[in-house]
């Protein structure tokens, strides 16, 4: 403001009596407009940003503030001038929506109808599991966990044979689904990390509220990704028990050489009078030369 007012040579305090509404502001902000080539966002032009958003932005970017400022640098752009903030929310929440329905009808399309109805299957049957006993159920999952959907869900315990089964286990589940490879080769890699995340932590009771393309996707980008956990937890525990077996057999051998060691005291002084002996008169016998070369003879060398 102060930058301003030396231009035109006004005090910078003037503008504390400028009426912000009424027909006098609105004249000159249009006359701004004129002059720097901007037009007001018509109700066109924010169906025409809805939908360049939802193509371009949001199918790759998630973020709300993030969209925003793509919205803002497109207006820029198009000499449009920027929308008041609560329209700007709107036009990127719009965005977001349909840029997610159309994300979601095109994954979905991809499953078979037997990949469809496993992945319905999972977050289904959680209202008769909702009733049943304390420990019943065994899903770790709150009050309406199904036992799949948990299973899978589950972080792996500590390194033991049990932990490997039990991620075998898992692994199989989730290919069991029959996930295509190539399901989210064209998604960018942050949206389905979004959505892997929102599965993770919703009740399969609130996700069976979302639209049947929703859900199925929801489902799909967790499994997808837990597919790809499991198994590096499962090289990850291999490793792990690869190691701990070799340790444990290495302490074994050397426990077992040590014990051989005390037994007899002084082995390296036999040793060198055993290759004294045996050079010295290389024609002997071992009896007549290398048994008289130790001290207690026979019995020692036993």
């Amino acid at each position: 403001m102060e930058f301003v007012a030396r231009q035109v040579q006004v005090p910078a305090a003037e503008l504390d009596v400028y009426e912000w509404s009424g027909r006098t502001v609105e004249y000159h902000r249009s006359q701004i407009r004129g002059h720097l080539g901007f037009r007001e966002c018509s109700v066109a032009d924010a169906e025409k940003l809805t939908g360049w958003l939802a193509e371009h932005v949001a199918c790759k970017e998630r973020r709300p503030e993030q969209v925003r400022v793509e919205l803002l640098a497109r207006c820029r752009t198009e000499s449009i001038e920027p929308p008041t903030p609560g329209r700007c929310d709107r036009i990127v929440g719009a965005a977001l929506r349909v840029s997610e329905e159309t994300l979601t009808a095109r994954i979905s399309a991809r499953l078979t109808v037997e990949s469809t109805e496993r992945k319905v299957l999972l977050v289904a049957g959680a209202d008769q599991e909702d009733g049943a006993a304390p420990g019943e159920a065994g899903t770790g999952e709150g009050e309406d966990g199904p036992p799949a959907l948990g299973k899978i869900k589950e972080a792996p315990g500590n390194v033991s044979l049990e932990t490997m089964l039990t991620e075998i286990d898992k692994l199989l589940a989730v290919r069991a689904v029959g996930l295509p490879a190539d399901l989210f080769a064209d998604v960018a890699p942050k949206v389905v990390a979004g959505w892997r995340a929102r599965a993770a932590v919703a009740s399969p009771s609130h996700l069976r509220t979302h639209p049947l393309p929703l859900r199925v996707t929801l489902l799909a980008a967790l499994l997808h990704e837990r597919e790809r956990e499991i198994t590096d937890t499962l090289v990850e525990l291999l490793i792990s028990t690869v190691h701990r077996i070799g340790a444990r057999a290495e302490r074994k051998v050397t426990e077992q050489l040590v014990n051989a060691f005390k037994k007899v005291s002084g082995k390296e002084n036999i040793l060198f009078k055993l290759a004294d002996a045996s050079i010295g008169e290389p024609e002997g016998t071992v009896r007549e030369v290398v048994y008289p070369a130790v001290s207690g003879g026979e019995q020692t060398l036993r």
